[in-house]
């Protein structure tokens, strides 16, 4: 289970201040991310209410339409 969380607003240049163990999307839509290996991800039409268990250092702006997302940790 998560003990902390951050609303998370898509950045192709910054990094998330912290790295969580799973993202939640609360709108429908498409994630891109950079993993925390340095890979880049996008992951498509991932319905609203979803928990992604990824550690993703980046949520990109580019290629994100999903919102209301939360970096859970």
């Amino acid at each position: 289970p998560a003990r902390d969380g951050l609303q998370v607003t898509p950045d192709d240049v910054t990094d998330l201040p912290v790295l969580p163990r799973a993202i939640y999307v609360g709108s429908a839509g498409n994630l891109s991310v950079r993993m925390a290996g340095g890979q880049s991800v996008a992951f498509q039409n991932i319905p609203a209410g979803s928990f992604l268990p990824i550690r993703a250092q980046r949520v990109n702006l580019t290629g994100t339409t999903a919102t209301g997302l939360v970096a859970i940790w």
